[in-house]
């Protein structure tokens, strides 16, 4: 970690008042906060930190040096602000993460056409199905899936998904449909790792959080993998809602235990939290937020335009 982010690092700590609350509010591990912190009191030989086991404060040397921070990254801040003032024509490299599904059916489309539109702006897009950290691994914007923690202040709220449950309707014909989440215990089905536990699935009973116990015919990694199967009657399978739309609408899978879907699960768009953003950052969250808000996938509406069970 580099000095400035180290500095920032501190910042958030003292303001913070805790190294957890710091490490939520950055996107970085409690443990890389640590770290930053014994990297800078051991670059300028003072404590700059008393700790408890309840409270973390600065010393009288940390206080002084935080000040210090604070104008060195303010004064970073306006001028990256004013060099990247016409955001029309930012410039400067982008890094952004998405998971990869979504990714390469949502994302990757925008960001090509971002790319035509803004030639002065070098994009690294990085699609992985895990949970980057903004400030430790120097990402500017990610597209999460899922409920945020305190960062969800940082976050542009684009949509939900929804989990879902499908089979193919040659397996229906053959084995029956399954009327409650219990009755799963009577059939196959493929369960894939990168959307739910192997061995359990969730649903909502009214209100209320019902997990089911599994004993899967096949276990998968890959959602391709997984919505192969389904579709060749290997099993039922439980996937969100986006990453069986297409089989949904050509009639190789339908939904099943509509009724037991559990909440919608968030979409945001997460961006590292700076005053001024810099100019790359603010065009590319303006080109694709209107795109993302308005699409079928991410709305109460399904691809076909059928609403959503509630």
């Amino acid at each position: 970690m580099d000095r400035l982010r180290e500095m920032e690092v501190l910042v958030a700590v003292v303001d913070q008042g805790s190294f957890t609350s710091a490490s939520d509010k950055l996107g970085l591990s409690t443990a890389a906060v640590s770290r930053a912190i014994n990297s800078l009191e051991e670059r300028v030989g003072a404590q700059l930190l008393a700790r408890t086991t309840r409270t973390v404060r600065a010393t009288d040397a940390g206080t002084t040096y935080v000040e210090a921070c604070r104008k060195v990254l303010d004064a970073i801040t306006d001028v990256e602000a004013n060099l990247a003032i016409d955001h029309r024509n930012p410039v400067g490299t982008l890094t952004l993460s998405a998971p990869v599904l979504f990714g390469q059916r949502f994302v990757a489309p925008l960001v090509n056409a971002f790319a035509l539109r803004y030639p002065e702006v070098r994009v690294n897009a990085v699609y992985v199905d895990r949970t980057t950290r903004l400030l430790e691994e120097g990402v500017d914007i990610a597209i999460r899936i899922g409920h945020l923690g305190d960062s969800s202040i940082f976050a542009v709220p684009l949509g939900f998904v929804r989990r879902r449950t499908y089979a193919a309707p040659a397996y229906l014909a053959a084995h029956g449909e399954p009327m409650h989440p219990r009755d799963l215990i009577d059939h196959s089905c493929v369960s894939c790792t990168g959307v739910s536990l192997p061995l359990e699935w969730v649903f909502n009973d009214s209100g209320v959080r019902l997990p089911v116990r599994l004993r899967p015919r096949m276990i998968v990694d890959l959602v391709p993998a997984a919505v192969s199967a389904a579709v060749d009657c290997v099993g039922l399978t439980q996937l969100l809602s986006y990453q069986a739309a297409p089989e949904v609408r050509d009639g190789s899978l339908q939904p099943v235990l509509t009724a037991f879907e559990p909440e919608p699960t968030p979409v945001n768009l997460l961006h590292v939290e700076r005053r001024g953003a810099s100019g790359k950052v603010r065009a590319f969250v303006e080109f694709v937020t209107e795109a993302l808000r308005n699409n079928a996938h991410l709305q109460d509406v399904d691809a076909t335009g059928v609403r959503s069970s509630p």
